[in-house]
C-alpha cells in the first residue's frame, strides 16, 4: 500500500485498502475556521439537534483567521459565533482573537491594520498553526474545512479539505466516508541551488502535469533530495498539491518530522504518541515522476492559474505594481529570512505588504538579529509594510479594508498559493505566483526577475 492507503487502512479498521475503495474512516482532528466554521456548526445543529454535544472536544480545534483585521460586522460576527459554540460544547482548543472568553470581537479601524489587535490566545493561520500548536502528528488523519488542510501531510499524515456537511457529520461522529485516492509518485532527486526555493518545486511541479493533472489524486513525495528540505520546504509543497487538484500531498517520516513533532507537541501539551506510516516495498502507482532538484531554477506561475509556469529568468518584461508576502504557503519565518536576505540593504521600488502566518513568526522576525539588525527591521528599511496581526489577509482577498488586498487592477507579485482572477481582490488584477527570494528580487526591481541576480 501507499503512504495515503496505509493511513486510511488503519482510520479504517482494515488490514488493506486500495485506490477506489469506499472506506469509513476515523477522524483525528477536526480543524474549522471564522470563513466556513459557523456553516459547519449550523450543519450540525440541524442535523444532530440544538442540543447535540461534538463527538470529541479534545479532537476539534477551531482556529479563526481568514477574515478577521477587518471592520466588516459580518466576519466580526463570525468569531463571536465560534466562541460562543466552543462556550457550549467545552471545546479544548479554541484560538480566539480576543483573550476574553465571554467577549465579543470588534477590529479598531483607528488602530490602524499595523499595530497588533489580538490577544495572547490568538494563532495565526490555521495551517502554519496546527503544526506550530502540536496538533499534526504522522499516521493520522486531519480534516479541515479549507482546501490547504493538505499543507499537514508534510508531516507523514493524510491531511484534507472539506465541506461544511461532512465537516458537520465530521462533528457529530467523528467519521466520514472517503474514496480511497489513486497515489501519483514524485521522486525529489538532488538537491536545491542557491536562490531556488522549495516554491519553485512545486509551481515546477504543477506546470509538469496541469492544475488539474492530480484530481482526486494523492500525491507522495520521496527521493533523496528529501532529507535536503526542511519541514518548511515540505509544508510549502504539500500545502499546494490543492492546486493540482489533488486530495492530499504526503511525505515520509524521518527526523526532521520526529523533531518538530516531539517538540511541538511537548511544548503545547498535545498528545505526544503517534505511529508513522513507512512505504511498502510494491506500493502500486498511477503515475511516477522524477524532479531533479538541482536542475530547477526560478519559477513563476502567471496569470490566471497555477499551472502556467514560466522560468522568471524569461518574464524581465513584466512590469510589476505590487509585491505580497504572506500565508500559509509564504508567510513561514524561513520564507521571511530569505526575503530579506534579498532586501538587505536594498529598497523596494513597488508597494511591497509583508502578513507573517503567526504571532510566533512575527516574535521570531522581531527578535533574530540578522548583523545587530532583527529581520523585521531589515524589512522596514528596505520599504515593506509590515502588519503584528498575521493571518490570511489579502491571499483570498476578504473585504476592502483588507491589510495589502489588491483594489484595483494591479499586477501583483506574491508568494500566496493560488492566483486565479480575483482571487487577491480586484477581478481584473493579474497575481504571479512565486518563491519569497523571487518575489523579494521582483519588488526591488519593479518587475519580475531571476533572484540569482541579487544573491
Amino acid at each position: 500500500m501507499t503512504l495515503t492507503e496505509k493511513i486510511l487502512a488503519r482510520a479504517a479498521g482494515k488490514a488493506h485498502v486500495q485506490a477506489g475503495d469506499n472506506v469509513w474512516v476515523d477522524a483525528d482532528i477536526l480543524m474549522t475556521h471564522d470563513v466556513c466554521g459557523p456553516g459547519t456548526i449550523g450543519v450540525f445543529k440541524r442535523e444532530f439537534g440544538q442540543n447535540a454535544k461534538v463527538w470529541n472536544k479534545d479532537r476539534v480545534v477551531i482556529i479563526p483567521d481568514h477574515y478577521i483585521f477587518t471592520c466588516d460586522p459580518k466576519s466580526n460576527r463570525n468569531v463571536d459565533i465560534l466562541r460562543e459554540f466552543v462556550r457550549e460544547q467545552g471545546i479544548t482548543y479554541f484560538y480566539d482573537v480576543i483573550d476574553d472568553p465571554a467577549g465579543s470581537w470588534r477590529f479598531d479601524p483607528a488602530a490602524g491594520p499595523v499595530k497588533r489587535q489580538h490577544g495572547s490566545h490568538y494563532a495565526g493561520v490555521c495551517h502554519v498553526a496546527l503544526p506550530q500548536k502540536g496538533h499534526t502528528r504522522p499516521g493520522e488523519v486531519l480534516f479541515g474545512t479549507d482546501s490547504h488542510t493538505c499543507m499537514a501531510g508534510a508531516f507523514n499524515e493524510f491531511a484534507t479539505g472539506i465541506g461544511n456537511t461532512d465537516a458537520g457529520f465530521v462533528l457529530g461522529t467523528g467519521k466520514l466516508l472517503l474514496k480511497v485516492p489513486a497515489t501519483m509518485h514524485f521522486r525529489l532527486e538532488g538537491k536545491l541551488q542557491p536562490g531556488v526555493m522549495a516554491k519553485d518545486i512545486i509551481l515546477h511541479l504543477i506546470g509538469e502535469i496541469g492544475f488539474d493533472g492530480a484530481t482526486y489524486r494523492a500525491l507522495q513525495f520521496s527521493g533523496s533530495g528529501i532529507p535536503h528540505l526542511s519541514m518548511d520546504d515540505r509544508m510549502t509543497i504539500a500545502n499546494m498539491a490543492i492546486e493540482a487538484g489533488a486530495k492530499n500531498g504526503i511525505f515520509p517520516f524521518d527526523g526532521r518530522t520526529a523533531e518538530y513533532v516531539d517538540s511541538r507537541t511537548r511544548l503545547n501539551g498535545t498528545k505526544t504518541t503517534y505511529d508513522p506510516v513507512e512505504p511498502d516495498p510494491d506500493q502500486n502507482f498511477v503515475f511516477e515522476h522524477v524532479i531533479e532538484l538541482d536542475k530547477l531554477e526560478p519559477t513563476v506561475a502567471c496569470h490566471p492559474d497555477p499551472a502556467r509556469r514560466r522560468l522568471a529568468k524569461e518574464l524581465g518584461h513584466v512590469k510589476l505594481d505590487r509585491a505580497y508576502i504572506g500565508s500559509c504557503t509564504g508567510g513561514k519565518t524561513s520564507d521571511f529570512v530569505e526575503f530579506a536576505r534579498i532586501l538587505r540593504g536594498k529598497r523596494v521600488a513597488i508597494d511591497t505588504f509583508g502578513v507573517p502566518a503567526t504571532p510566533e513568526i512575527v516574535h521570531e522576525l522581531k527578535s533574530t538579529r540578522w548583523g545587530g539588525k532583527p529581520v523585521w527591521e531589515i524589512l522596514v528599511d528596505a520599504g515593506v509594510h509590515l502588519t503584528e496581526n498575521p493571518g490570511c489577509a489579502a491571499c483570498l482577498g476578504g473585504p476592502l479594508d483588507t491589510f495589502g488586498r489588491v483594489n484595483s487592477p494591479l499586477k501583483c507579485i506574491s508568494t500566496t498559493n493560488r492566483n486565479f482572477p480575483g482571487r487577491m481582490g480586484h477581478k481584473e488584477s493579474q497575481v504571479f505566483l512565486a518563491s519569497p527570494a523571487t518575489v523579494a528580487a521582483s519588488a526591488v526591481a519593479g518587475r519580475i526577475v531571476d533572484p540569482r541576480e541579487y544573491s
